[in-house]
């Protein structure tokens, strides 16, 4: 059955790669990519479609009701992506966080409620439930955001749960663990540490290093999206964890390793403010869907070092730009003196 998909954020790393991920296994659907095109959008990220006629790019800002609106009323299915996305800036200043965030995603579920869009999907994340010293959470627990990237995060959520309860819009949000792979803003943890240590520069680590993380590989991720999209119940919420925890220091001794890159390149810096402990999902809502990652940790550090090794130019013109060098001199700048 042929579908017409309304992407927004598909410039950005996972956004890219649900897009591609999109156009491959589904022939006869359409994608329109709508991504204001931020400091971490990137339409290098999706050059080898451009040409495809299946796929449509359109500049834009999910805060502009004026703009999203004509969109949504041709999608039959939404996507949500679009999003401020790093803990660390939302520390450094929330002012983007909370427009993108909250009033975005506001007017994405506005349009779709007038327009009554058969699906609208909200990409979210496991840092709205907090820090969880073990077990694991699954989708009742409650949402206790600890810093301002995840509050606004889940914000969103409970605009999502709203409009589904009162105005009948047949949602759906995925709350994922630690992505990786390739097309990631060389700012996040992983990619920060390859390139670093590609450059023989120190690599960072918060605090003690001990913060676990659960890491998915972006394919994965994708797929998940897809199958909740497809057999997911409106309403619902789903885990997507790939069951591969490590810390800050395995991550980087990892990522060493891989390189050949001696581990004196660790630095230890002081940690960010109100740094969570660890994160840990139960994804058996989504595995009784029929999903299950399919890339084990170890393959998907593979593949995502070896992504950044070969694709050099890629990562350099953005580290060369003036907005990165100075969000880096801020963020790291006393940490590493």
């Amino acid at each position: 059955m042929a579908r017409s998909l309304l992407i927004t954020g598909g410039c950005g790393f996972i956004g890219a790669n649900f897009v591609r991920y999109v156009l491959r296994e589904h022939p006869d659907y359409e994608v329109v990519n709508l991504d204001k095109l931020t400091y971490a959008g990137n339409p290098a990220n999706l050059s080898d479609v451009e040409e495809d006629p299946r796929y449509r790019f359109v500049h834009g800002d999910i805060c502009d009701a004026g703009r999203v609106d004509p969109l949504v009323a041709e999608a039959d299915w939404v996507v949500n992506f679009a999003a401020e996305s790093h803990v660390d800036r939302s520390i450094l200043g929330s002012a983007d966080f909370l427009s993108t965030n909250v009033q975005g995603t506001y007017v994405l579920l506005d349009a779709a409620r007038r327009h009554g869009v058969e699906r609208y999907h909200q990409v979210s994340t496991d840092e709205v439930y907090g820090s969880i010293d073990e077990g694991a959470w699954d989708e009742t627990e409650p949402l206790e955001p600890r810093n301002p990237y995840s509050a606004t995060k889940a914000g969103a959520e409970l605009l999502v749960r709203a409009f589904h309860v009162s105005h009948g819009v047949p949602t759906l949000v995925t709350r994922a663990s630690n992505t990786i792979g390739p097309y990631q803003y060389p700012e996040k943890r992983v990619p920060l540490f390859i390139t670093n240590a590609i450059d023989d520069l120190p690599l960072p680590v918060y605090g003690d290093g001990q913060q676990v993380r659960d890491h998915l590989y972006v394919e994965d991720h994708c797929a998940a999206i897809d199958r909740v999209l497809h057999f997911g119940e409106p309403g619902q919420v789903y885990n997507v964890g790939g069951g591969n925890e490590a810390t800050g220091i395995e991550v980087a001794q990892a990522i060493l390793g891989r390189l050949g890159k001696p581990e004196g390149l660790l630095q230890f810096v002081e940690d960010r403010a109100g740094h969570d402990l660890r994160y840990a999902l139960d994804s058996s809502r989504v595995r009784r869907l029929g999903w299950s990652p399919a890339v084990s940790v170890e393959e998907a550090m593979d593949r995502t070092v070896q992504w950044y090794v070969d694709h050099e130019s890629w990562w350099r013109e953005i580290r060369g730009r003036e907005d990165y060098r100075a969000y880096y001199l801020r963020q790291y700048g006393e940490r590493l003196s």
